[in-house]
């Protein structure tokens, strides 16, 4: 993607704000954004970003965003300094995600619901760690209409279901939870593990056949 040096000067990389107001807001950013990326690896044309500016008009006047997390389908992966909206076939992110901190003010919040419904957003999700509370909109026309009953609620283009107890669960299309990097990772050990253990298993009776005479690379599959 070629990106005029002019364009980059008048629509910067970065508004200069943190990503994240404290490890709470940061770890659900990260959790939201890096499993929505492997729920869709296997999509090439399903763009998901975290904290990245996105300019839907090519006009300072009209404003930037950059949602905690976003999905946009129809646009490839790649590398983006920011999402220039007419740079992509003016495609706008269909689905945001913003983790509330205590820093947000009302008035900042109403803004950006409002700047989503202006430019296209179809699912607006809000969830406030604090509280535990879940707030979702979907595009109803020209509008963003709030979804009444959030727990047991399933986002009509993620295939995500959203469940609300101690904390915010979010199960993939298949039942299986958004899981952070250090569960990932503990999966991955004991599925390790798991399998060693059968390796082993499975060179113990061979050599166990091996010892009463019976060669086990003679034996049909399916005996």
């Amino acid at each position: 993607m070629n990106i005029d040096s002019t364009t980059d000067l008048r629509f910067p990389d970065s508004d200069g704000k943190p990503m994240s107001d404290n490890t709470e807001q940061f770890r659900w950013i990260v959790l939201i954004k890096e499993n929505l990326e492997i729920l869709f690896a296997d999509d090439p044309n399903v763009f998901v970003a975290g904290d990245l500016l996105w300019y839907p008009i090519k006009s300072r006047s009209a404003g930037s965003a950059a949602p905690d997390a976003m999905v946009v389908f129809g646009r490839p992966k790649g590398r983006r300094g920011s999402y220039k909206q007419w740079e992509e076939n003016n495609v706008p992110p269909q689905v945001v995600f913003e983790i509330l901190s205590p820093s947000n003010t009302a008035q900042e919040m109403a803004d950006k619901l409002a700047f989503y419904q202006l430019h296209g957003i179809e699912e607006y999700y809000l969830y406030d760690p604090d509280d535990i509370e879940l707030k979702g909109w979907i595009r109803q026309g020209e509008i963003l209409a709030p979804t009444a009953q959030m727990n047991g609620w399933t986002s009509p283009r993620l295939g995500i279901e959203f469940r609300l107890g101690r904390e915010l669960v979010i199960y993939r299309p298949d039942g299986r939870p958004f899981l952070s990097s250090i569960e990932l990772d503990q999966r991955a050990r004991r599925l390790e593990r798991s399998l060693e253990t059968e390796r082993q298993r499975a060179h113990q009776l061979e050599e166990y056949l091996r010892s009463i005479g019976i060669d086990p690379d003679q034996i049909p599959p399916n005996s």
